[in-house]
């Protein structure tokens, strides 16, 4: 079974990768040892752009974002379905997943030490471009007669950019956004989650070989008892399991860290050297540069939109105050959580010499070098990120799914409960597909839908982007001299 879900998936990503992927150096002759995809470039230069733009909220907005996540200033009263709290623990348990695991192992192995540095660096941008797409996602969302709120780059492209007399630009940038989104959900969000616990739990339970199939199948269950009961229930969830698995990840990697403390100088002058200089694993600076980026930016989702849509959720009447919570994701994703994976492989040594193992298998094995039980530990860590991250990413291609057809598809094939249980059988059904796929077939599919969604996506911003700094300064104002305190 496992073998003929390969031959009928796997040519298909190819055909998506030649058009989603390519590298504009290439074609202009510029050869820097090293594929460029035009995406990372996107993320790169708007994630510094945007950073300028707001003033580098990132930096002097984060204390109030922790304010704000504390609940403090919750209130019942508020429209919306989850408070401050929930939206950020949904949002982060789409984004704290495989990526932080799996995905960091390949871009060390393939990128090098150096590329830790440039993840890093992914992290800290991507904060300006969340903070953005989350206040745009909570300003234009909408709330129906019973409550349920809407929300994210499908309605601030089209009505945000129909505001501006760019209501056909807009339409076609929100359709564009919303069939990725449902890609994205069945692939990153699903198929590469799912594909990677399976190999982790295979690893240390070899009888589960070649049964990917069964896996998916008992793991499409657990997921389909949750997802069916909505945002609330999926907030839910998130907000109990999030914190625990951070904090079991991030306590488990400072040990592997704590028990190899000495090489200390050795790891941090590797990672700045190869950061920088011209002899990293595979194509020098380019090659950490190139891949530290793009799976940070994979793993935090930050102008990829798809957070916008869990925070548009959130109990509030200020949407900047969302964008500021919102901020904290790229910052707990890839500049905590991702660093510990990158850190623990490189502490191990096992970035220099990887012994052939790949994805989460690699990081496996590094904590592995500290107690031989701690693949096991793991193996519970990478679960409950699949699983959350899973959870999450139904809620965000459902909401893409319905916009499809409640806006343009409705007379068609009316919009229902039923069309919504046609989403979640397909996405189920996903869920067995990445079980007993290829890794890199599933990794490919990922990163093309996914990292796709910026492209509509910030694309759209850049027209709303004035609209967001004068409400952010309208804001600041407000909360600066006392007055908003006392309205949040």
């Amino acid at each position: 079974m496992d073998e003929l879900i390969n031959s009928l998936f796997e040519p298909l990503v190819r055909i998506l990768s030649l058009i989603l992927f390519w590298d504009p150096l290439k074609l202009l002759g510029v050869d820097v040892g090293f594929r460029f995809p035009f995406v990372v470039m996107w993320l790169m230069v708007w994630g510094l752009y945007f950073t300028i733009r707001m003033g580098f909220i990132n930096v002097r907005a984060f204390w109030h974002s922790l304010q704000l996540t504390s609940g403090r200033f919750d209130r019942e009263s508020k429209n919306g379905e989850v408070s401050h709290f929930q939206a950020l623990a949904t949002a982060l348990s789409a984004t704290v997943g495989l990526g932080n695991i799996a995905g960091v192992a390949i871009a060390i192995s393939i990128g090098g030490p150096g590329a830790t540095f440039w993840m890093i660096m992914a992290g800290l941008l991507g904060m300006s471009l969340k903070f953005t797409e989350c206040t745009l996602g909570q300003k234009y969302r909408v709330i129906d007669e019973k409550g349920r709120v809407s929300g994210g780059p499908m309605y601030y492209l089209s009505q945000g950019l129909a505001n501006r007399g760019l209501k056909t630009f807009g339409k076609i940038l929100a359709i564009t956004f919303s069939i990725l989104v449902v890609g994205a959900s069945f692939g990153g969000g699903n198929m590469f989650q799912a594909n990677q616990a399976f190999l982790q739990v295979s690893y240390i339970i070899p009888w589960l070989s070649g049964k990917g199939t069964y896996f998916g199948l008992a793991l499409a269950l657990l997921v389909g008892l949750v997802v069916l009961g909505g945002i609330k229930s999926i907030a839910s969830v998130a907000s109990r399991i999030v914190p625990f698995m951070v904090i079991l990840y991030v306590a488990t990697s400072l040990v592997v860290i704590f028990f190899n403390i000495y090489r200390v100088h050795e790891v941090f002058a590797l990672i700045f050297a190869q950061a920088f200089g011209t002899k990293a694993v595979a194509g020098g600076f380019f090659g950490a540069f190139i891949i530290g980026f793009q799976r940070g930016a994979f793993s935090n989702e930050a102008g990829i939109g798809s957070a916008s849509i869990a925070h548009s959720a959130a109990r509030t009447d200020e949407p900047v105050s969302e964008g500021i919570v919102a901020l904290l994701e790229p910052f707990i994703d890839t500049v905590v959580v991702c660093t510990m994976t990158a850190l623990v492989i490189n502490f191990s040594g096992l970035a220099q010499n990887n012994l052939g193992l790949q994805g989460a298998q690699l990081t496996s094995a590094a904590f592995a070098t500290v107690f031989n039980w701690f693949p096991y530990l793991l193996a519970i860590a990478i679960l409950l990120f699949a699983f959350s991250t899973m959870i999450s990413w139904s809620y965000y291609g459902l909401k893409g799914f319905n916009f499809l057809f409640e806006k343009y598809l409705n007379r068609v094939i009316p919009i229902s409960d039923a069309s919504t249980k046609i989403y979640f059988i397909f996405f189920l059904l996903f869920v067995v597909v990445g079980s007993a796929s290829n890794l890199w077939a599933v990794m490919d599919f990922s990163d093309m839908m996914i990292l796709g969604m910026a492209f509509p996506n910030i694309l759209g911003m850049l027209f709303m982007i004035k609209e967001v700094s004068t409400d952010l300064n309208s804001y600041w104002m407000r909360w600066k001299s006392g007055k908003l305190s006392r309205q949040l």
